[in-house]
């Protein structure tokens, strides 16, 4: 069994829990930056910023799947917390079927229509072949990513972030021998990069299911848990979907910034590419600390311990913004020099294009910080209509900056489009947290005081 985050002290969970999460995160940021950095070094800028361009088109198909796997562990996470056993496995089974049907969707559409979505985002001449023979790789992988992010997702909602983090570690220093065997040694180009990374995730996929046969019988599924009916699929889709919907959401939001920012050259690319991966590793610990917050709320709210929840976000919340301060005035002070590091002597008008783009996004981490504490937490809860109102909010925002900024401001435009994301989406989910906690603490008065009559 995992840790039962209902009992003990919530901070100290909170922590404990989300150390390996952070460092299974940095691995899975470690997957595209070793692609990118081996890319630029042994390749070349241009085939940097080809890899790099295609974030956007990826997190927008992949996320879906991704987001979808989320929700569906959340209800892993109820369950636990409600010892509800059988239903686990019955949760898991849903989730395997819905998740391969989604994954086999994915997989044919993106890998039909990649040319088209790259031409429609004005992707540079210079750019698009290689955006492409990297892209369709990763397209076809997308199985292999579903499977380890829905497996290492329901392990974590059972409260194991330990064993993701293993398999995460061994699959990120494969995908670097692979980046090199590829590219180096086949010469197979950026397409090789794909190879690796797809290689990668097929292992941790297959490490991840023997060690849930061999090691978490509450996750073993029986023959009888196959047979799931149909309401049991409705609502994990109710769940699961729009939570999926919200990621892709806020890609379509990040997809109209890299159109323009793709019409403002290869080197606002490569600047932005450079910036945007030190820029995940910085936020990481609010990435982490923000996923933690489901699974830890979505126990408690299984065990109808809604005091332990309000007062696991108090807590917490303090500490993201403490970090985001700390971590803002490093990479305002440092951040051009640490790209200088990862990208080596190149362009200064690069550099000064990655000075601007930390000055203007770190300055509100503390802002992304509490996004994700809201925003993970109301997912724990099983609230889906405010986090998809934020990734509107999100949505939204960028295809302002998109339209009305970019041309007028340039690359300063591109870099105000995050910030304002994520004012936006941060208002919902805000209104949404303390409302259904004023609801929650109202109710809980009348039922006591029920309870008090009763007993007189």
């Amino acid at each position: 069994m995992g840790q039962n985050m209902t009992k003990g002290n919530p901070i100290k969970l909170i922590i404990l829990f989300t150390l390996p999460m952070l460092l299974g995160n940095i691995f899975q940021q470690f997957y595209s930056m070793a692609d990118t950095f081996i890319v630029s070094r042994t390749i070349g800028v241009n085939a940097f910023a080809a890899v790099g361009s295609t974030g956007s088109i990826s997190n927008l198909i992949i996320g879906l799947a991704t987001g979808l796997t989320v929700g569906l562990s959340v209800i892993t996470a109820q369950r636990f917390g409600k010892e509800d056993i059988k239903g686990i496995r019955k949760n898991l089974a849903a989730s395997v079927m819905i998740s391969a049907v989604v994954a086999i969707v994915l997989t044919i559409v993106a890998t039909l229509f990649t040319r088209q979505i790259l031409e429609f985002m004005n992707t540079p001449a210079a750019l698009i072949e290689d955006a492409y023979a990297y892209l369709v790789v990763i397209f076809a992988g997308i199985g292999a990513t579903v499977l380890f992010n829905l497996l290492s997702n329901v392990l974590r909602a059972i409260g194991d972030s330990r064993t993701p983090l293993l398999f995460l570690a061994i699959a990120s220093i494969l995908n670097v021998v692979l980046d090199y065997v590829f590219i180096l040694g086949l010469g197979t180009g950026v397409e090789g990069a794909g190879y690796a990374t797809v290689i990668s995730q097929i292992v941790s996929s297959i490490l991840c299911l023997v060690y849930i046969w061999k090691k978490v019988p509450v996750l073993r599924i029986r023959k009888e848990d196959w047979k799931v009916s149909k309401e049991e699929i409705m609502t994990h889709l109710n769940l699961g979907l729009p939570m999926g919907f919200q990621a892709s959401i806020i890609s379509i939001g990040a997809i109209a910034i890299q159109i323009t920012l793709n019409s403002l050259g290869a080197t606002a690319v490569a600047a932005t590419t450079a910036a945007e991966k030190i820029n995940g590793i910085a936020t990481m610990p609010l990435v982490s600390f923000g996923t933690t917050m489901a699974t830890y709320t979505a126990q408690n709210y299984g065990a109808e311990k809604y005091d332990r929840i309000w007062d696991g976000v108090r807590k917490i919340t303090r500490i993201v913004v403490v970090y985001s301060f700390i971590a803002a005035t490093l990479l305002i002070a440092f951040g051009s020099a640490i790209a200088k590091m990862y990208i080596g002597e190149t362009d200064p008008e690069i550099l000064n294009m990655v000075q601007t783009y930390f000055f203007t996004n770190s300055s509100f981490y503390f802002v992304l910080a509490l996004l994700f504490i809201y925003r993970n937490t109301l997912q724990g809860l099983g609230k889906s209509t405010a986090p998809t109102a934020a990734g509107i909010m999100e949505l939204l925002s960028r295809v302002i900056v998109a339209l009305l900024l970019v041309s007028p401001l340039g690359y300063l435009g591109v870099t105000i489009a995050n910030p304002l994301a994520w004012i936006g989406a941060l208002i919902p989910l805000v209104i949404s947290y303390y409302s259904f906690k004023r609801t929650t603490i109202a109710g809980e008065k009348k039922t006591l005081t029920r309870k008090l009559l009763t007993n007189n």
